[in-house]
């Protein structure tokens, strides 16, 4: 009888320990591996041109959640924790990639069950200078965007009361919300800070481009010059939507890919016509790293984006006024007409906006180990 009962008991046990694993995370057995003295998060010193009033007045950093080491450490943490999601398979990095320049290479990133979303990841690099959010703008601040995606049925799948007992339960989290707020409690508001804290550390000044911007670009190629040039010669109009030294706009333009849009972007959101086909400009900085291009990721390479403006652009009747002859909203199709050889030097200056550093930067990077 005996026999019988410690049978059942170790049968019991086997199997809750399976039910266990199967929707424990895997990554609930492993833990961070972080320096003793947190990476410098804090004592950045940009450039000079990045410092110009027309980049600094789209600077969003919200006094109540100034960057400190300890809260970026525990965002990078965060950012890298597949726990954040229902299956335990995703994690923020899946779909915003370090050496892709904190974007998704694929058009659709998969979520926490498999499916695909319908828009592109776009890169996270220098969004301490955008309030508005998402393709869409639907966000304001980062601070209301971060667990957007955690709590999507699609992506990752938790609400904000799963995502606060999965913390809470992590062996590792007390100590790091403790160096970052004071004591070990988890609220869905100080997750919220601290990815936030990481990702607006996320800086990209590193580039032959700003090189050049010290140097007089004495060492761009022929094509490179040619190309920024082109970029900056009017006549193109690519700095008119691509603005400041961080190569983007705060706002969201339609930009004839399509006649009929089947998705609506902004116009989606806010039901207004004049909205239907516009979606967020992105900066261009790390562009060669991020592919695919647009917000739906229809565009694989960066030539084919420049084949789009050179003259593949959709009439529509609120087709942006810079990408008109006429400079008029829903206008005739501007085409620019460049040659091979043109097309191919815009494409090179391009490429002199990637920041090879940042891509491998260990503050930066995952601290899990076995990912």
């Amino acid at each position: 009888m005996l026999r019988i009962v410690v049978c059942i008991a170790l049968a019991t046990a086997f199997f809750a320990c399976g039910r266990q694993d199967e929707w424990l995370p895997p990554q609930d057995r492993q833990v961070p591996h972080l320096p003793a003295i947190p990476y410098d998060y804090t004592n950045v010193v940009l450039p000079e041109h990045f410092l110009e009033p027309a980049l600094g007045f789209f600077e969003y950093v919200p006094a109540s959640n100034t960057t400190t080491d300890e809260g970026a450490t525990l965002g990078r943490v965060l950012f890298y924790d597949k726990l954040l999601s229902a299956s335990g398979t995703v994690s923020c990095a899946s779909c915003h990639r370090q050496p892709s320049g904190f974007a998704d290479p694929k058009p659709g990133s998969k979520g926490h069950a498999g499916g695909i979303t319908p828009r592109n990841a776009s890169h996270l690099v220098n969004l301490r200078y955008n309030f508005q959010l998402f393709w869409d703008l639907r966000a304001n601040g980062l601070e209301n965007q971060v667990l957007v995606p955690v709590q999507d049925v699609l992506e990752m799948g938790l609400t904000l009361d799963q995502l606060i007992e999965r913390v809470s339960n992590a062996a590792y989290y007390p100590a790091l919300f403790e160096s970052a707020f004071g004591d070990p409690a988890v609220s869905a508001d100080r997750i919220a800070r601290a990815l936030s804290q990481f990702i607006r550390s996320i800086i990209s000044f590193q580039t032959r481009y700003d090189q050049g911007v010290a140097n007089g670009f004495s060492d761009f190629t022929a094509s490179e010059t040619l190309g920024m040039q082109l970029f900056y010669n009017g006549i193109t109009r690519c700095n008119q939507c691509h603005m400041t030294h961080n190569f983007y706009s705060p706002d969201a333009f339609n930009n004839g890919l399509d006649t009929v849009y089947a998705d609506a972007g902004l116009g989606a959101l806010t039901g207004e016509p004049a909205d239907m086909g516009k979606f967020k400009v992105p900066s261009l900085r790390n562009v060669a790293l991020s592919a695919p291009y647009m917000h739906d990721g229809r565009f694989a390479t960066l030539e084919e984006v420049i084949a789009h403006y050179n003259g593949g652009v959709q009439p529509h009747p609120f087709l942006d006024e810079r990408l008109t002859a006429e400079m008029e909203t829903g206008g005739t199709p501007y085409a620019l007409g460049l040659t091979a050889d043109e097309q191919t030097a815009l494409v090179d200056f391009l490429k002199t906006l990637t920041d090879e550093g940042l891509v491998s930067d260990v503050r930066f990077s995952d601290p899990f180990t076995g990912q």
